[in-house]
């Protein structure tokens, strides 16, 4: 079996309140290379909190998190955001793109934080483009786009930077059956040996798609 690119030990979170509320309870999960896994379950179950987590955008109130063998417990913010802008990719269910900026800019903005030099990003972000479909509308500007093409530049910018693992929190939510499909077949296309897919989601041809599929109830992994 490949080794965890993600794995959660026990995890828990409790979020501090009157009374706290606990979204997460005694998570054990792990996430390989060439896996595309379905997290499903009603509103309020703790997906998006579970997928947050995986995403090191919430930490873990208890229990351990390891990307790629390392434990983040003790690690700093720093460190953490160096971890997602090198190792992770982050997929919307609203898009995100930056409206004044064009489609080769957008997907290019993950390399903006990690250094690469202008001609370079640029020439990546257009070749990731035509990966997923989009090279025709390389400078169009994100408001004259359908809600399939914003997905498709929103996945090429989550993928630009090459992540092991691409978390989408209700990917297909905005978009109509024909772009569904459209969609889901490209992040079908996305898991490699070395890279899983992980999708939040009520959507039951998602579910249908998924090499495995997590439900959740009350915070935990059923």
């Amino acid at each position: 079996m490949a080794e965890p690119l993600i794995e959660l030990v026990g995890a828990g979170r409790t979020y501090v309140g009157s009374p706290p509320v606990t979204a997460l309870q005694a998570v054990d999960l792990s996430i390989a290379g060439g896996e595309f896994v379905a997290i499903v379950g009603p509103s309020g179950s703790g997906k998006s909190t579970l997928l947050n987590v995986l995403g090191l955008l919430d930490e873990p109130s208890e229990g351990r998190r390891l990307v790629i063998g390392r434990d983040t417990s003790a690690l700093r913010e720093r460190a953490l955001s160096a971890i997602r802008a090198t190792t992770l990719g982050l997929v919307f269910q609203a898009f995100h793109l930056v409206p004044h900026l064009d489609v080769v800019q957008n997907v290019a903005l993950p390399l903006v934080h990690l250094g690469w030099r202008g001609k370079v990003r640029r020439h990546r972000a257009a070749a990731v483009l035509h990966e997923v479909g989009m090279g025709h509308r390389l400078h169009a500007r994100p408001a004259t786009l359908s809600g399939g093409e914003k997905q498709r530049v929103a996945i090429a910018r989550a993928v630009v930077h090459e992540p092991v693992v691409l978390l989408c929190d209700e990917p297909t939510g905005n978009l109509d059956s024909a772009n569904t499909g459209i969609v889901l077949e490209l992040l079908r296309q996305l898991v490699t040996p070395q890279r899983a897919v992980v999708v939040v989601t009520h959507d039951a041809s998602v579910r249908d798609r998924a090499d495995r599929v997590i439900s959740m109830v009350d915070g935990r992994v059923g």
